[in-house]
């Protein structure tokens, strides 16, 4: 789907799940001001209804001793993925955000991806995410949040590669009834741990759940959706001024 607004940039959102991210709008929108939203879904053209629901979601997993993704789908509903799966699906949905003028296009993921074939700028939200948390928590200890118990210790071991000081990691689903509160609750452990800042590390978790962990935790909580939109805006808006 696209979002109007004034001709100042396009930027492209690839969400590994499906478009339109209902969820997703209301934190960006004030963050991409004068900008439209070309938004396009990885699943898009699956099906996660009817009788071939379990072989949708089993072609789209995770293969055995691969670290589990999960993502919004546009019922409401949650999916978890593999990387490998995703792959062609994330080349397609760039295409089309390309197609509709992305000056420069984003993928809505904090998970590691390898090299997404593009025609312009594409920018990958764990980079953007990671680099932007080290430069502001130097060598203090981290907590970071992230969806899936699964995911745990994978996410640990990527922040330990780049932070200088001490990682933990706790699970809190975002797309789950009472997430605020499940996050609040990783928090407040990851606090107790001696953590002094707190990472969202997921495109899903929203700015209600960021101030709920703060609040728990009485902690700077940072969260992935802003810290990467408000960095890709910019690149978009620049890439739509030297296009003229």
């Amino acid at each position: 789907m696209s979002t109007a607004s004034d001709a100042r940039g396009v930027l492209g959102l690839v969400t590994i799940g499906q478009a339109p991210r209902t969820d997703l709008t209301p934190d960006i929108l004030p963050l991409t001001a004068g900008l439209r939203l070309a938004e396009h879904g990885a699943l898009d053209h699956d099906r996660f209804d009817g009788p071939d629901a379990d072989a949708v979601r089993a072609a789209v997993g995770p293969v055995p001793g691969e670290a589990p993704l999960i993502s919004r789908l546009r019922d409401g509903g949650c999916a978890v993925l593999g990387h490998d799966a995703l792959a062609p699906r994330m080349a397609d949905a760039v295409a089309r955000c390309e197609a509709d003028g992305a000056d420069a296009t984003l993928l809505l993921c904090t998970g590691h991806f390898p090299p997404v074939p593009a025609g312009g700028p594409l920018l990958y939200a764990e980079p953007l995410v990671q680099h932007g948390v080290r430069a502001l928590v130097g060598a203090d200890p981290v907590g970071v949040v992230c969806p899936l118990p699964a995911q745990r210790e994978d996410v640990a071991a990527r922040w330990a590669r780049l932070l200088p000081g001490q990682v933990t990691a706790a699970p809190a689903d975002p797309y789950v009834a009472g997430a605020p509160e499940h996050c609040a609750a990783a928090a407040r452990e990851l606090a107790a741990g001696g953590a002094r800042w707190v990472v969202l590390d997921c495109i899903g978790y929203t700015e209600e759940m960021r101030r709920a962990a703060a609040d728990a935790a009485r902690l700077p909580v940072l969260l992935a959706r802003s810290l990467a939109v408000r960095l890709a805006a910019e690149a978009a808006q620049s890439a739509a001024q030297a296009r003229g």
